[in-house]
C-alpha cells in the first residue's frame, strides 16, 4: 500500500511538473501580429454645389444702368469682351448705350479656370423723335469749333479716364433737382433735308438760374471747368466708382474742386444757362464707360418738388 501511494504521488508530481514546463523557443517563428482593427469607414454626405450663375438688378433696356454679383470664385469679368472691375464682395457695374443692340454678352473665368458665360437681353425702347422739315440744323461757326472744341473734349476725356476709390455707384442716386423735366434722355431731331442731329444724350430739368444743384451720389470731383465751354458752358463732372460718372451742364457756378470728394446729397453748383443753351435749364447726364445712360432709369421717376 505505501509502495503504490509513492507511485502514485510521483505520478501525480511528474505530470504537474510537465505542465509547467514551457516550449522550447524557435527563433524562426515569428508571431502571427494582432488582429487588425477595422473601423468603419467616414463617409461624409456630399456637400451641394455652390450655384456658378450671374445675379442682376437694375434696368435691363437702352439707357439701363445694372449692378450685378459675379458667380463666386471669379477672378476676371467681361462684357462684350471689354474687362469689368469686381469689387471684394462680387458686385459689379454695367449699362447699356442708348443705342445698344439686343442682347450684351457677359464671361466670368473661375479660379479653377472655368468660365461661366451668360446672354442677356436687352429691351429695346421707342424714342421722342421731332421732325422739324422746314428749319435747318443750327450751324456751329467752324472756326471757332475748330479753334476751340478739340482743347475741351480732350479734357473731357482725360477726366472720364479717371480712376478713383469713390463708391457711390453702389448708392440710389437722388435727383439733383426736382422740376419739370422739359427734354428727355434719347430724344433727337430732324432738320430739314432729313439731316439728324445728335441725339440729347442726357434729360433737361427748367430751373431758374441760381437753383441749387445736389450730387446725386458719393464720388469724386474729375473736371470742374475755370471757364465756360463753347457747348457745355460751365461743366461739372464726378466719377462714382467702376466706370460710372455725372455732368452737369450749362451752370451758373460750380462750388467745388477737382480731387474733392462730395457726399450723396452735398450742393455741388447752381443752375444757368452758359454755353449753347436757350434759357437756365440743368442738363443732367450719365454715363457707364462710353455708353450714355438715362438719368430716368437711375434716379426713378420725378419726386415731387418740396
Amino acid at each position: 500500500m505505501r509502495r503504490a501511494g509513492i507511485g502514485a504521488s510521483l505520478t501525480i508530481l511528474l505530470l504537474g511538473s510537465c505542465a509547467i514546463v514551457p516550449p522550447p523557443v524557435d527563433a524562426n517563428v515569428r508571431p502571427l501580429p494582432a488582429d487588425p482593427v477595422i473601423h468603419a469607414p467616414d463617409v461624409q454626405p456630399p456637400r451641394p454645389a455652390e450655384p456658378v450663375t450671374f445675379s442682376y438688378a437694375g434696368s435691363m433696356t437702352q439707357g439701363g444702368l445694372v449692378i450685378g454679383i459675379a458667380p463666386a470664385g471669379t477672378t476676371q469679368l467681361t462684357v462684350n469682351g471689354a474687362n469689368v472691375a469686381v469689387a471684394p464682395d462680387g458686385r459689379f457695374v454695367f449699362g447699356f448705350d442708348r443705342d445698344a443692340g439686343p442682347s450684351t454678352t457677359l464671361v466670368a473665368t473661375l479660379a479653377d479656370g472655368r468660365q461661366v458665360r451668360d446672354e442677356v437681353t436687352v429691351a429695346p425702347r421707342d424714342w421722342n423723335i421731332s421732325r422739324l422739315s422746314t428749319l435747318p440744323k443750327f450751324p456751329v461757326p467752324e472756326a471757332e469749333m475748330a479753334r476751340i472744341r478739340p482743347g475741351e473734349l480732350a479734357q473731357i476725356a482725360a477726366a472720364r479716364r479717371a480712376q478713383t476709390d469713390a463708391q457711390g455707384w453702389r448708392q440710389h442716386f437722388l435727383w439733383p433737382t426736382t422740376g419739370r423735366i422739359s427734354t428727355l434722355f434719347g430724344s433727337q431731331r430732324i432738320y430739314k433735308n432729313g439731316e439728324a442731329g445728335a441725339y440729347h444724350s442726357g434729360l433737361d430739368i427748367a430751373k431758374p438760374t441760381g437753383t441749387v444743384v445736389l450730387s446725386p451720389a458719393d464720388g469724386v470731383v474729375i473736371l470742374a471747368a475755370d471757364h465756360p465751354f463753347t457747348l457745355e458752358g460751365n461743366l461739372l463732372m464726378i466719377d462714382h466708382g467702376m466706370g460710372l460718372n455725372t455732368a452737369f451742364l450749362h451752370l451758373s457756378r460750380i462750388d467745388v474742386h477737382v480731387g474733392d470728394h462730395v457726399r450723396r446729397g452735398q450742393a455741388v453748383a447752381l443752375s444757368g444757362a452758359t454755353g449753347r443753351a436757350t434759357g437756365p435749364h440743368l442738363h443732367w447726364a450719365i454715363r457707364w464707360r462710353d455708353a450714355k445712360l438715362d438719368p430716368l432709369l437711375i434716379a426713378g421717376p420725378m419726386p415731387h418738388p418740396g
